[in-house]
């Protein structure tokens, strides 16, 4: 068995969004719930969260936008952006969220006392960019996390996985002329939010060939993403040899989730995890962390948060063979893709 952590922290349900509001304090509800189960209960490391500082905020956003954000503290509800809110405690959990990936990433990552970790946080951030609110996000709390462990701990090459169903422009933003993080996303794409994420986009300057889009089309499922994951991700991740994998979790691609529009199962996402496992076994020790994104069907969000957990922690829902033969049986919905995909991509990865 691994040893896994989690973040979990009741200030975090304190960023309030109306019960009507997709990104609500009911998801992680849901998930504190299932974490209560006798199956689950007592089974990982809790990491206490810790509220980020001015300065570890300012390696992604500017001043005068962490200004207003911190000017909302104790104030009543504002819009920041058409779909974000601010609460009077939303500050506080954002900062906190920022401040749980980095613990997360002190303990399972650089200290090595744990082998992986799951940071069950919100407000989400890979919309966030550095001057603005978007997409339900407020600080991005993964593209923090990456600056974190680059410009404090001196990593030089940080995989960053993006599966949510929306791309993570915020994310690729901050990263689009480096180097030392390789941003990878799956998500759906055409006259979709928000937007981005397109194939030819793969960085600029220092960063080019850096990032990595695989649009998905509506109804990809299980099979779709694990083929992604398998003949793209798998083969760059290992040329670039990350020394950390931080992954965007999202699980608003789960086949009942009312954004989405895809078919993901609880077992699809304990085989992406599977992989990513396996990529970081080989390249990096292990050392992976999770950090929440989006997901709003809340029974959904719950099982297959667990299904990621044990996956993270050794005991696997999922039999390796089945779903490697179901991958070879529907590689041909995916290989048109995956030849174009590997046309943009060969002048820079084997």
């Amino acid at each position: 068995m691994n040893r896994t952590g989690i973040v979990r922290d009741e200030r975090y349900i304190e960023h309030i969004t109306d019960d009507y509001h997709p990104e609500n304090p009911n998801r992680l509800r849901s998930i504190y719930g299932m974490l209560q189960g006798g199956d689950m209960e007592g089974f990982f490391t809790e990491i206490p969260p810790r509220f980020a500082t001015r300065e570890e905020l300012e390696m992604v956003h500017i001043p005068s936008y962490i200004d207003l954000i911190a000017s909302t503290a104790g104030q009543p509800a504002r819009r920041l952006d058409p779909d974000t809110v601010a609460s009077p405690k939303s500050y506080e959990a954002a900062c906190l969220a920022v401040g749980g990936v980095l613990e997360a990433i002190d303990e399972a990552a650089l200290q090595g006392n744990l082998n992986n970790a799951f940071a069950l946080v919100r407000p989400p951030g890979h919309h966030a960019e550095r001057n603005r609110a978007m997409g339900f996000c407020i600080f991005n709390n993964i593209a923090v996390g990456a600056k974190y462990a680059i410009q404090t701990h001196g990593l030089e090459r940080v995989l960053i996985i993006d599966w949510d169903v929306h791309h993570g422009n915020g994310t690729q933003n901050t990263f689009y002329e480096a180097s030392e993080v390789l941003y990878f996303s799956t998500h759906r794409y055409g006259f979709f939010y928000p937007g981005t994420g397109a194939p030819a986009e793969m960085g600029t300057g220092k960063g080019e060939g850096f990032t990595v889009n695989v649009p998905m089309l509506p109804g990809c499922g299980d099979a779709e993403y694990g083929n992604i994951f398998l003949h793209v991700l798998k083969p760059i991740a290992l040329s670039y040899k990350p020394q950390l994998i931080l992954v965007s979790a999202g699980f608003d691609t789960y086949y009942r989730d009312p954004l989405g529009g895809m078919k993901m199962t609880e077992k699809g996402y304990a085989r992406l995890t599977n992989i990513t496992m396996d990529i970081a076994q080989t390249t990096c020790g292990g050392k992976i962390i999770i950090a929440l994104e989006g997901g709003y069907d809340l029974d959904g969000l719950a099982t297959s948060v667990k299904a990621v957990l044990q996956e993270l922690r050794g005991d696997s829902v999922i039999d390796i063979a089945e779903c490697e033969g179901n991958e070879r049986n529907g590689y041909g919905k995916v290989e048109g893709q995956l030849e174009k995909l590997k046309s943009y991509h060969k002048r820079y990865w084997e």
